[in-house]
């Protein structure tokens, strides 16, 4: 069985530490704790990845968080992945800050990057562990704070909340989503 796991972000090291790329901080655990490593490909930074019998692709993103969709459907055709295997991890400003949810299928909630893949895939039915980053900025500020670093609180306890991510991505790859969900959703 083979899974596509996309974690959202933008490149660059002025991103490298903001709320936006909480994807790409999940997926670099997820990577480094099943001893792969990134390697520079097309359209993204890419692992491979073993873990109970399962292969993993997992994908950062080179494109902006707007072009994500091209990446996704770049590496869901190129290693023939179904959408029922892909996994998009992202940043969620109407979650509070460390809590996850898992869900198959839903809108993009504004999201610039989930906007693009739903686009793309031409489907709102794709799996998606969302991150909450919390949302307490003032009106028209969403895109300062989510380009924003992470406070003293939340850098604190942020390895902690990213490791529950991780091993909410390794339920999904061995039990499925619904077992999932039931199992990670507001942890």
């Amino acid at each position: 069985m083979k899974y596509l796991i996309i974690g959202l972000g933008n490149p660059g090291v002025q991103y490298e530490q903001t709320r936006h790329n909480i994807g790409f901080l999940v997926t670099e655990k997820l990577v480094a704790d099943l001893d792969g490593k990134f390697i520079s490909s097309k359209l993204a930074d890419r692992a491979e990845v073993k873990f109970k019998g399962r292969i993993l692709v997992v994908i950062k993103p080179t494109t902006f968080m707007n072009l994500s969709g091209k990446a996704l459907n770049y590496w869901m055709q190129h290693e023939k992945i179904h959408p029922e295997n892909i996994l998009v991890v992202t940043d969620d400003i109407s979650l509070p800050f460390g809590k996850i949810r898992m869900k198959g299928k839903g809108s993009d909630g504004g999201h610039n990057g989930l906007k693009d893949i739903q686009s793309t895939l031409n489907s709102k039915e794709y799996a998606r562990l969302r991150f909450g980053v919390g949302n307490d900025f003032l009106k028209g500020q969403q895109s300062n704070y989510v380009l924003g670093t992470w406070d003293s609180d939340e850098f604190e306890v942020l390895s902690e909340r990213i490791d529950v991510a991780k091993e909410a991505v390794k339920s999904f790859v061995t039990i499925g989503l619904s077992l999932a969900m039931t199992q990670w959703n507001n942890k």
